[in-house]
């Protein structure tokens, strides 16, 4: 699900921005430089996700905190099964002051157990200047904001070998159906046009996700994201039929339906980035470039680029995001020095320490462009942001995980089928009703 291929990818991810972006307006700032040491004692404890490089970054931007106002801080590592870990340390007595929440349900959830503090008024002061609405939406649980959206994945991305598409003498396509057009020239040039992970569901809930929010826009995708159409509404199956004209098209994927049923994520990565390229084009996030940077040795925007998702059916372009929201809990210990964490976190200036390590995207629009590191990375950053509003969180990550996010079940398994099989939109609209009803009433 979402949580595993940002947080365990996306720390690859080539993005550079210059230190010392200054804080944004708005409420009280956090200390400058060194600051005025008013929270020394205080230990912040702050679990999540995060291993690896990812949690490295992370702490540069905590020691950055500590340098600033005096507070120590702690990691907690939880592993995937964020609201376990976090529910098991509360009933303990043991409760983290910090937790970076990967998902949009898990936020709702901890809220209506009770267990967040509201944000504070300088918090809020800043997402309001320097986010787009649609992030404090996310981070908010009936009119209330918990969460603060620090880390972003760009989702509606398709990334390409170069080479291959000047071989066969295609550019990047600006709508669906022209890039099938030119998968179909780059596969009459004796390459195949996609390598498609559908060994991983969660990646296939990703291509679906993209199509249907620019097929049938923002408002629909809203709905359905909430349970509030069925899966059998014309919209969706008019998207399942959209995709399927990918999936059915033997041309098209590397290995055919069988080949691409047989590939997970780095695997399809691999067969347009590796030593033996397959294929042309692989979709999949902003993660993608780390993959093929860090494994594969590829130059982003060299021998490794992306185009944006194109528009489908006359809608706009699409952005689909994900990301990690800090949230406060009650039982925490310092829960003062916590809201002062959160108030540097809402900072372009604390966005800055970890894009300067790399494997980072900020939605806060004060952030310069210009600290981008490599042009690649700023068309990333400035399509996330332009996108505004517009943009819509992971709808698989928004579902109750028995329909969204487990493997061998429910949306996973269901598009699993339809990539086997494309040839009935209608059927497949109906079991992905059935499995969705069953998961929102549990």
């Amino acid at each position: 699900m979402m949580r595993r291929r940002t947080t365990l990818l996306s720390g690859c991810t080539a993005l550079v921005l210059a230190l010392g972006a200054t804080a944004c307006g708005g409420g009280e700032p956090v200390a400058a430089g060194g600051g005025d040491q008013a929270l020394s004692g205080q230990t912040v404890s702050v679990a999540g996700v995060w291993s690896g490089s990812e949690q490295k970054n992370f702490q540069k931007v905590l020691d950055a905190f500590t340098e600033k106002t005096g507070a120590e801080t702690r990691f907690v590592p939880t592993g995937d099964n964020v609201s376990t870990v976090v529910g098991s340390k509360i009933e303990g007595g043991d409760a983290p002051d910090v937790v970076m929440v990967p998902q949009v349900g898990v936020l709702q959830q901890f809220a209506k157990k009770g267990w967040l503090r509201p944000l504070s008024k300088t918090t809020e002061k800043s997402v309001d200047s320097g986010f787009a609405s649609v992030w404090k939406k996310y981070g908010s649980v009936d009119g209330t904001f918990y969460g603060l959206y620090f880390k972003a994945a760009h989702k509606s991305t398709v990334w390409y070998s170069p080479e291959a598409l000047d071989q066969a003498g295609v550019e990047a396509p600006e709508t669906y159906d022209d890039m099938l057009k030119a998968g179909r020239v780059v596969s009459d040039s004796g390459l195949a046009a996609f390598a498609v992970a559908g060994q991983d569901g969660w990646t296939l809930t990703d291509w679906f996700e993209n199509v249907y929010l620019s097929q049938a826009g923002p408002d629909k995708y809203d709905a359905l994201a909430a349970h509030d159409i069925a899966w059998t509404d014309a919209s969706v199956v008019k998207a399942l039929t959209t995709l399927g004209k990918l999936f059915k098209d033997e041309q098209l994927l590397a290995g055919g339906q069988k080949g691409a049923l047989n590939t997970d994520f780095p695997g399809s990565v691999e067969k347009v980035f590796g030593p033996q390229a397959e294929a042309a084009m692989v979709y999949e996030g902003d993660f993608v470039a780390g993959v093929a940077k860090d494994q594969f040795g590829r130059a982003i925007g060299e021998d490794a680029d992306f185009f944006p998702f194109p528009a489908v059916g006359g809608g706009e372009a699409p952005v689909v995001s994900g990301g990690d929201a800090a949230v406060v809990l009650k039982d925490g210990k310092h829960p003062e020095a916590a809201m002062k964490l959160l108030e540097y976190l809402a900072t372009p200036e604390a966005a800055a320490v970890w894009a300067k390590a790399g494997g980072f995207l900020s939605p806060n629009k004060d952030l310069d462009p210009a600290s981008y590191g490599d042009d690649v990375t700023r068309a990333t950053a400035e399509s996330l942001v332009a996108a505004g509003d517009s943009v819509r969180f992971d709808m698989s990550d928004q579902a109750p995980a028995a329909f969204g996010g487990t493997k061998g079940v429910g949306e996973w398994k269901i598009l699993q089928d339809f990539l086997r099989d494309p040839s009935d939109p209608e059927a497949t609209a109906t079991r992905l009703e059935a499995a969705a009803a069953k998961a929102y009433e549990d």
